[in-house]
């Protein structure tokens, strides 16, 4: 293999750890990463400027394989002298009171109303989000993904325990099968190098046993006997002269 494999990411997903291992396993293979933004994700793989691409669920999933990986830990992050710091996690229910920031690309699934008194003034980004939590404007909700990409020093985040979860995923067009993808397929689904599809070597034919001998039975010479009547003598053989 000589071509190389394209890999879009939406920010917060790290694919270093899987972009490492098809290093080992493809080393002539390289592996392109294309960090993209998580509304231009789906139409990077339409286009085929990527051969697959790691998403945050829902897509659209029309024309396309999809395959759930992991769920993201809900957070909201907070100035460090915010009185939510001293809980070691909250709820939304603890938000109630807060000012909350809704960036117009926020990534979570709300099917209920956001918590606290949302700002109408929505930020354009999450980035832009995090830099007005750090001028104190308000709080934001968002993946720990996402926190620890736009960690700040004067910032920190707590996990919210019944918050809307985010779902990372790795899709590809459903056309665009090829051994690359399958061999990518298998590295984030925990396959070993033995047993990534493509890469599998034929069983090695067993060695036929050798067959022993069986013991030959000994024979068992037994003496002629000659019987008589019950209660009489064994008569006497005559012989002839």
């Amino acid at each position: 293999m000589t071509s190389s494999f394209r890999l879009g990411y939406v920010p917060g997903v790290t694919p270093a750890k899987w972009a490492r291992i098809w290093a080992e396993r493809l080393p002539r293979t390289p592996i392109e990463l294309i960090q993209v933004g998580a509304a231009d994700a789906v139409g990077l793989v339409h286009s085929a400027d990527a051969d697959a691409a790691l998403v945050r669920l829902p897509i659209d999933r029309t024309g396309l394989h999809a395959i759930p990986l992991y769920v993201e830990q809900t957070v909201v992050v907070v100035p460090k002298d915010h009185v939510v710091t001293a809980a070691e996690e909250v709820t939304l229910e603890d938000l109630a009171d807060e000012l909350i920031l809704h960036p117009q690309d926020d990534v979570l699934a709300w099917e209920q109303p956001l918590p606290g008194r949302v700002i109408d003034d929505r930020p354009a980004t999450t980035a832009d989000a995090i830099a007005l939590v750090a001028m104190g404007t308000g709080l934001l909700v968002v993946p720990m993904s996402l926190a620890r990409l736009h960690h700040r020093k004067d910032l920190t985040f707590r996990p919210l325990t019944d918050a809307p979860t985010s779902q990372v995923a790795l899709t590809w067009p459903e056309d665009a099968e090829s051994e690359l993808m399958e061999e990518f397929v298998g590295i984030v689904r925990g396959r070993t190098a033995n047993s990534t599809r493509g890469s599998q070597k034929p069983p090695e034919p067993k060695k036929a046993a050798k067959k022993q001998a069986a013991p030959k039975k000994q024979q068992q010479i037994r003496p002629n006997k000659v019987k008589g009547k019950p209660g009489q003598p064994t008569p006497k053989r005559k012989y002839k002269r």
